[in-house]
């Protein structure tokens, strides 16, 4: 009879813990993520056009 209690007993164990293992859910957002990084790479180049054409006026002063 110990026997029999023994494995109803881990029976009971596994069901147990079974019905305790965490649930995960993978759900997609509500809002779109959004990044806005646009500002800081049309500085960048507005900064190198303006530094390249001020090469180009100060070379040749007589285009306009």
């Amino acid at each position: 009879m110990t026997s029999a209690r023994q494995g109803l007993a881990a029976l009971l164990l596994l069901v147990g813990a079974a019905g305790c293992s965490p649930t995960v859910r993978v759900e997609a957002p509500s809002e779109p993520i959004t990044i806005n990084l646009n500002v800081k790479i049309e500085h960048e180049i507005r900064v190198k056009v303006d530094k390249d054409l001020d090469d180009v006026f100060a070379k040749e002063s007589d285009i306009f």
